[in-house]
């Protein structure tokens, strides 16, 4: 697999604002935290110009709009990203094609963290600002954002989706879609420093710390990506696939009443969860045993209940 070169498209239009400088960057760095707290209907030119110490006239010789004003904050902080993840994607395309092996999830996960991590540890590319002001985007519904993104960035998306293809092989498009949708929504979420139990209470999480981010991020995300197909039925650590029921509504498929001469009556199956083993069962010395089930023995003439069981 060789590794794709990232389209220039992209790099044409949603260009890092590095051009602009006194007035111009000055009402850049206001509209942005205004743009992170309040979100774009909410903030208005008003309030941009008095807390930027400029007049409307400033804002629309530099930027001509509102809406114009936010695309150009955002640009500032997505494309240096964008292309970082792009740097990591080729680099791993690379490495998996050299060595003739695909790519796990974990390396395209990191992918996308990586570049994320170093941003929110600079506060010259907007630090955790970035991350909540993407929040901001994928929540509002800025439409001409959203089409210059599908547009000139669509590209980032179909290489994450490419990567993760290769490192699941058994899963359909759709599923991976959608494990990118997941995963992808989990890690701008968790970057953005939002702790959702704050909500409702005191919390031990720190959401604004990118380190512990990464730390507690990562693992959940890769679970998640790698976990089995979302049409699987698990039990005890294992697959299982539930059989036909009969007409009768019997497992097994055939019909009642009917059985082989050479064999006697088949006992009904449990139910799929039901049969699976117990992973994990105390013996009297209280050490777990794996995998095992315990059997035990009880007074004559009495049958094993049901609802003991494991």
């Amino acid at each position: 697999m060789q590794p794709m070169k990232s389209s220039p498209r992209g790099e044409r239009r949603l260009q890092p604002q590095s051009r602009y400088s006194g007035t111009a960057a000055r009402i850049l760095d206001v509209a942005e935290g205004l743009f992170v707290e309040f979100g774009l209907k909410a903030t208005s030119l008003r309030l941009i110009t008095r807390q930027a110490g400029v007049n409307l006239a400033a804002v629309n010789y530099h930027f001509r709009s509102k809406d114009a004003l936010f695309e150009a904050v955002f640009a500032r902080r997505f494309a240096p990203w964008a292309r970082e993840c792009v740097l990591e994607l080729d680099a791993l395309e690379a490495r998996s094609a050299a060595g003739k092996t695909a790519a796990s999830v974990e390396e395209v996960v990191m992918c996308f963290v990586r570049p994320a991590l170093s941003l929110s540890r600079d506060p010259a590319r907007g630090g955790a600002v970035f991350a909540r002001l993407f929040s901001r985007v994928l929540v509002e519904n800025h439409r001409q954002l959203r089409d210059t993104l599908s547009r000139d960035w669509g590209h980032l998306v179909a290489r994450y989706t490419r990567a993760l293809e290769s490192a699941l092989p058994e899963l359909s498009a759709e599923e991976v879609a959608w494990r990118l949708h997941l995963g992808f929504s989990v890690m701008f979420h968790a970057f953005a420093g939002n702790d959702i139990l704050k909500v409702f209470g005191r919390s031990a999480v720190s959401a604004r710390d990118p380190d512990l981010i990464v730390k507690h991020v990562v693992p959940f995300v890769v679970a998640g990506i790698g976990s089995r197909p979302s049409g699987e039925k698990i039990a005890g650590g294992a697959q299982c696939r539930e059989k036909p029921a009969a007409r009768d509504g019997r497992p097994g498929g055939k019909k009642a009443g009917t059985r082989s001469a050479a064999s006697p009556a088949a006992k009904p199956q449990a139910p799929c969860a039901e049969r699976a083993p117990r992973t994990e069962v105390m013996l009297g010395s209280g050490v777990p045993v794996p995998g095992k089930t315990v059997s035990r023995k009880l007074p004559e003439g009495r049958t094993p209940s049901r609802q003991g069981r494991g």
